[in-house]
This record gives structure tokens, sequence and C-alpha cells, in this order.
């Protein structure tokens, strides 16, 4: 009689764990049906890097015309283009979703004809060149990372040549979809008249700006009239300003609106191996609003590279030597203009020291040099063939080379300025000069643009990438060899705890079990 009720129990379980099968099974085919119809994603990354931000979703709630993205990319792509094809479309869906409708796309593959790529490359869109391996061979293949889109029915079209791998996918979406559907964009006064840089000579931020702003150049004259400029922006001006110019930006200021400065303190002249003092009379300005830029050229252990030639016998060759007085910069003070930076290299700056004259004013340092760094009065004589970093003087640590400033600058109205105490970090020159600029330099000065100017919220999103997170600098090497030694150990250990764990109960499941069967 108890073998029976034994039996009938074990018969009893085991149709209730197919029950639950069955159920669980059940449940999952209604939720794909569910979510087949409905899109979700969850985003437990910690910059929230596949969530859309608020800037996002008002550009789109604001559309008045469909917009249509044509992404054109190749098929069969290696696996780590793949997944820059998968998480654009996961983007678009999402677009398409928090539009109600007004974003639409499709996929082209350009490579399946030669006119097909004809069309492409017409439109702006080149192929991009990646080795692949396949079956021990290493081969070149040609990809399409781009896309076109269209506002509305008439051929209002603005073009994304590459999606890079990592980068900031939804800052180029939704800059698109910005330009494509403003109507009117803030206007941006560069004010020119004192040798300051040339739009030129700026190619790159040039290009930065254009995509939300309207950039034009402006002279302080007695019939200027400031009122359409969103902000003022002055770049590396070498000649005096008049009181009465002075005057204009403490009236602009008083209006509420902003001024952006990147002013050289030092002339640096490599050729010459010599950097001089650079007075132009906004130094007096700001020291009125308690901001000092003081007469030195920074130095820091962490920096670039300068090319030099030396000469061994006969032989003359080319060699990179670090240089402090081009400092590197991953320091920052939390700041919307600072979001999203990692390093940005800053020329010739010089440090900058603040005194409060009004309480209702906000100073914040934006950049902040290493543990390692000083500061040399000028005029500085450089040592262009001093090879090694032994011979100067790397006295202290956090002097500030950028700052923002944010309250009544001027009158009784909030208004807020940006301050670089260096302007070559955007600076690429003309010509044959010219050359590139890191984009965190860019973006540096383009964010404090947006903080000045922009009231989207895109300047977020310019930053907004999948950046790399490695083991602190700080670590010895004993203690980065002990980090490895973990992350190959701790996993073997879990795996074998848990076999070990599940041997036992099976093995007292069966004794259980030969319990039940022999009594």
């Amino acid at each position: 009689m108890l073998n029976q009720i034994n039996y009938l129990n074990r018969m009893l379980t085991k149709s209730a764990v197919r029950l639950r099968i069955v159920l669980l099974l059940a449940i999952v085919v209604l939720l794909n049906l569910v979510f087949s119809k409905f899109f979700l994603r969850l985003d437990f990354t910690g910059d929230k890097r596949y969530t859309l931000s608020k800037a996002t979703k008002n550009i789109l709630k604001e559309l008045q015309e469909p917009v249509t993205v044509t992404a054109y990319f190749s098929k069969d792509l290696p696996p780590q283009i793949e997944k820059v094809r998968s998480d654009f479309e996961e983007m678009l869906v999402e677009y398409e979703n928090r539009s109600g409708g007004k974003v639409v796309y499709e996929f082209v593959n350009p490579n399946e004809s030669p006119d097909k790529e004809n069309e492409v490359a017409q439109q702006g869109i080149q192929p991009q060149v990646v080795t692949v391996r396949e079956s021990d061979q290493v081969k070149q293949q040609r990809v399409y990372l781009g896309a076109k889109l269209q506002y509305g029915d008439d051929n209002h079209t603005d073009v994304i040549p590459v999606i890079q791998p990592g980068a900031a996918m939804e800052y180029a979406l939704s800059t698109s979809i910005k330009k494509l559907s403003a109507t009117n964009k803030p206007v941006l006064g560069f004010v020119t008249g004192h040798g300051e840089a040339r739009p030129q000579a700026m190619q790159q931020l040039m290009q930065s700006l254009n995509i939300l702003y309207t950039v034009e150049p402006v002279a302080l004259t007695d019939t200027t009239r400031l009122e359409k400029y969103k902000s003022l922006v002055i770049v590396a001006p070498t000649d005096s300003f008049s009181q009465n110019q002075l005057t204009q930006l403490d009236q602009f200021l008083a209006s509420g609106k902003g001024i952006l400065m990147a002013l050289k303190r030092a002339n640096a002249d490599l050729q010459q191996s010599t950097a001089t003092v650079v007075s132009t009379g906004l130094e007096g300005w700001l020291a009125q609003k308690g901001v000092t830029l003081n007469e030195d050229l920074v130095i820091d252990q962490k920096c670039g590279n300068i090319t030099i030639q030396q000469q061994q016998g006969f032989f003359v060759f080319n060699q990179q030597v670090p240089f402090p007085y081009i400092p590197l910069f991953d320091k920052f003070n939390e700041h919307p203009v600072t979001k999203g930076l990692e390093m940005v290299m800053l020329p010739f700056a010089s440090s900058i020291t603040y005194q409060e004259k009004s309480p209702t004013v906000t100073y914040t340092p934006l950049a902040l040099t290493s543990a390692n760094s000083g500061a040399e009065k000028l005029p500085v004589t450089f040592n262009v063939q001093n090879t090694g970093l032994g011979n100067y003087d790397f006295y202290t640590k956090n002097l500030p080379v950028a700052c923002a400033l944010e309250g009544n600058l001027s009158g009784n109205t909030p208004s807020k300025m940006v301050v670089f105490s260096t302007a070559d970090f955007i600076i690429n020159g003309e010509g044959e000069r010219g050359q590139q600029q890191q984009p965190d330099n860019i973006n540096f000065f383009s964010n404090g643009i947006d903080w000045l100017s922009d009231d989207t919220g895109l300047n977020e999103l310019r930053t907004k990438a999948v950046t790399s997170r490695p083991i602190k600098r700080e670590l010895s090497d004993s203690e980065k060899q002990g980090v490895k030694w973990v992350n190959f150990l701790l996993p073997l250990g879990l795996v074998l705890m848990y076999g070990f764990l599940r041997s036992r109960g099976r093995k007292t499941q069966k004794r259980i079990w030969e319990a039940e069967r022999y009594s």
C-alpha cells in the first residue's frame, strides 16, 4: 500500500513538472507575440547609451513632415561591423515608434549592382575598406555604412557618409534630422577686426557648428546691432579692443546672452623657440569679472609630442619627443561643457586664477592640469632639443586653463561666459600647413557654444559614445597582474563549485529515491 502511494506521488510530481513546462512555454510564446507588436528595450549601461535622450524625443515630437532614412549597408559584414548595422536598425525602430511613424526607413545593399554603387557615390557615400579573415586567408572587402535622410517630399536631404563603429549614432541621426527640420537656426557672431582666427582656419569647428547654428562674422563698430546674435565668439585676437568695444561686450552680457573667448595669452613660435606675451585689453576686462589670465605657460608631465631632427654621424632622422608645453588634459570638473570628454590637448595654455567679485556669479574651472605640472613666466625660451622631462619643474597640480561663469556678469540679468586660455586647440590652419585636431578638442569648444546658445540639449549627445574603461593607471604592475589572475581563475572556480554542488545534489536525490523504492 505504501509503495502505491509513493508511486502515485511520483506520478503527480511528474505531471506537475510537465504542466509547469507547458505553462512556461505558453507564456514565452505569448510574450513573443506581444513584443513583436511593441518595441521595448531595457538599458542597463552606466551612460544609458541605448536610451534616447530628451533632446531627441523633443526633435521627433516637433516633426511636421515625414523623414525617410535610407540606410546603405552591405550584406555579409564581419561580426564587428554587423553589430553597427543591427544597432543602427534598432535605433531606427525606436525613432519610428517615438515619432509616431513620421520616421520611416529602409535598408539598401549598394553592392547589388554597379548602377546602385554609382547612385550611392553621387550622394556622397563612399565604400569603406575593411580587412576580413576567412578560412585562414586575409582579404579586403568594400562595405557601405552610410545613410541618406530626406525631409518631406522635396529634395531637402542630408547624408551621413559613414556610421562609425562605436560612434555617437544618436547624435549623428538627431542632428541630421534637426538640420533638415529646423526653420530658424540660432546665429553666432564671430567677432572680427582684431586679428582673430579666420573661419577658413577652423574647418573642423565650422563643420561641427554649422549643423545647429548660422555662423556670421561681426565687427564691433558704433553702428553694429548685436540683438540677432545668440552668442558672441572671440577666437585668438592679437590686436587691442577699444573701450567702446568692451562696453559693447558688457551690454551684450547685460541682455542675458553669452560670450565665449579663446584667448592666446602667449604667442608661441617654435621656429624661433620663443613665446611672448599677448595683450588685447580683454585681459583687464576679464579681471574686472574676477578672471585673471596669468602671464605664463602651463607645463605638464602628461603632454603631447613634437617632431625634431636628430643627427647621428652622416644620418639625419626625425624623432618624436615629449613637449610639456602641449599638455594633455583628462581631469575635468562636472559641467555641461565637459560632459563626455575623455582627453583634450591644449597647446600653449596659460593658468587661470579667479577672485570673486560678486556672490551672484558661479565660477567653475573646467579643465585642470595633472598632479605633475607647473607654469613658466612669460616670455619663455623653448629648448626643443631637450628630449627628456627631467629638466622641467613640475612643482604643482590642478591648474585651471578653462572656466565657465554664470550669473549677473553685467547688470542684473543672468548671463554666461566660457573662457579658454588658449586657442591653438581648435585651429587647423590653412593650406599645406593645415592639421587635424583631436575630436575632443572640437567637442570641448562646441560644448561651450551649446551651453551658451543651444536649448535643444543636443550637446549632451555629441560625446555620447561607447568608450573604453581600462584599469586605472595608478595600479602597480603586481596589482594589475593580480587582477588578471582573478579574472582568469574566478570563472573557473565558479564553474567547479557549480559542478560540485550539482553532483552532491544529484547524489542526495538518488539516495532519497532509493530509500523510497525499497521502503
